[in-house]
């Protein structure tokens, strides 16, 4: 295989790490186990898809010289396993290359979820809440944390915006996806002709910045208190726990009053803001890198419709890579894994052709 060099060189390191988490002296120093047991976790699943390989190689070569036994019987059941085992090796050897694909930074962070009602008036305030609950309930079937830091409801009861900080395993990996334009077409409540209206809702997936990405000065900002409004008990318009920070140099703007705590306010916000201006730096790295290698890791354009949910078909339909479903009420359930996979195999498949064409390239 063409990259057994570099397998068996992650196979011994993950050894290595084996045997380190053994060491007492690895054990009784926390930090020390903590990375080594993160290295360990992250090699894992590749390791054991290298050595499932190697073990159907070994099957394979045996059943290659079964072949050519003098006993037909013999050679017939060899023939069986080789037409099963060939197949099953092109498959691991695909899942091994995407495991070897070079891995996006942020894939291990949390995330700003940003859900903003677009074009459509009340009409997209009820989709964007619709959305919102759509997401929490994945989030929930992964067992992440939620933390609203802003959420701004409409007159009719849906939602303008809300912000939230989603944390958990592999979170920026499984989500980044799904920033983007998405288009609702539905008759209205209020819609007495029956006519289909289309309303749209921005998403944005932002990778929470830590301090370490993003150093923010105090200098570099302004921060405004004022009165929470909306849901907070006695506190509400009685105490100046809401925050609002503003970033000079770029003008962003983070509020947030989901706390009775001043403090707690301010940590948050802090933590929107540093993946806002962590966001706007990917953006000028992406532009820099060009069109080609832009349209492989997402151009961040939320202009761009993404994907459409049609209400009167029980219809989504992912305009990126064609993906429909006819299951747009198990969708809104929060059963979303079939399009998150739909767009990870995609994507990866896309990163292998890249791969493969930069290869032939330098060849």
């Amino acid at each position: 295989m063409q990259y057994a060099d570099k397998l068996d060189a992650l196979e011994t390191r993950f050894e290595e790490l084996s045997r380190a988490m053994a060491d007492p002296d690895v054990i009784n120093d926390p930090e020390s186990y903590r990375k080594t047991a993160k290295s360990h976790r992250d090699m894992e699943e590749v390791v054991n898809k290298y050595r499932e390989w190697k073990q159907a190689n070994d099957a394979l070569s045996q059943a290659k010289g079964m072949s050519q036994d003098s006993d037909p019987e013999m050679r017939e059941m060899a023939l069986a396993e080789i037409s099963e085992l060939e197949p099953a090796m092109i498959k691991l050897e695909e899942e091994l290359m995407i495991f070897l694909l070079p891995k996006d930074p942020n894939d291990d962070k949390n995330i700003v979820l940003e859900i903003r009602a677009g074009t459509g008036g009340d009409e997209a305030t009820l989709f964007a809440a619709e959305l919102w609950r759509m997401y929490s309930r994945y989030f929930e079937s992964q067992r992440w944390k939620v933390d609203i830091t802003d959420i701004s409801d409409s007159s009719v009861g849906g939602i303008k915006e809300v912000i939230a900080l989603i944390s958990g395993d592999k979170v920026y990996s499984k989500l980044k996806y799904e920033s983007g334009v998405h288009r609702v077409q539905r008759v209205p409540q209020t819609e007495t002709q029956g006519r289909v209206h289309t309303s749209a809702v921005t998403v944005a997936v932002l990778p929470e910045a830590e301090e370490v990405d993003i150093h923010v000065e105090a200098k570099d900002i302004r921060i405004d208190t004022f009165c929470s409004s909306g849901p907070g008990g006695q506190s509400v318009n009685t105490t100046y726990s809401a925050i609002r920070i503003t970033h000079l140099a770029t003008g962003v703007v983070v509020s947030c009053q989901d706390e009775k705590s001043q403090i707690k306010n301010r940590d948050k916000a802090m933590r929107v803001l540093r993946s806002r201006l962590y966001e706007l730096e990917l953006e000028k790295q992406h532009a820099a890198i060009g069109a080609e290698r832009k349209k492989m890791v997402g151009s961040g354009d939320r202009s761009e419709k993404i994907r459409t949910y049609n209400f009167p078909q029980n219809r989504m339909t992912d305009h990126r890579i064609g993906l429909t479903l006819h299951q747009l009420d198990l969708v809104m359930e929060g059963r979303i894994e079939p399009i998150i996979d739909g767009l990870v195999t995609y994507y990866q498949s896309e990163k292998l052709k890249e791969q493969a064409g930069d290869g032939q390239r330098a060849a």
